[in-house]
């Protein structure tokens, strides 16, 4: 399970808070979203190729998944949202993208 998570406040308000490896394509990763429980996808755009975004609504909070550099960031809109929440969302994508 992850236990340090980033505090990168981004120019939009959000925080960068980890960051995983991307060791599923986008459609893999979408669809473990919606296994989260609770979790409801807003919208999913990418080229089909090379980048995506996914965001989706947890626990009262927006969250968003973008590839970078051979992993995957995850942001939160709200940058006060509880750390139990951020480990909830990192250890369910955790279980598929570190094996």
């Amino acid at each position: 399970m992850i236990k340090d998570l980033f505090d990168l406040r981004m120019n939009d308000g959000s925080r960068h808070f980890a960051d995983l490896p991307e060791a599923v394509f986008f459609d893999a990763l979408a669809e473990h979203a919606e296994k989260l429980d609770g979790a409801e996808i807003v919208e999913f755009i990418t080229d089909g190729v090379v980048e995506m975004w996914l965001d989706f609504d947890y626990r009262g909070h927006r969250f968003s998944v973008n590839n970078q550099f051979g992993d995957y960031w995850f942001f939160v809109a709200d940058p006060e949202c509880p750390e139990e929440i951020l480990l909830e969302v990192c250890d369910h994508f955790r279980r598929l993208l570190e094996k």
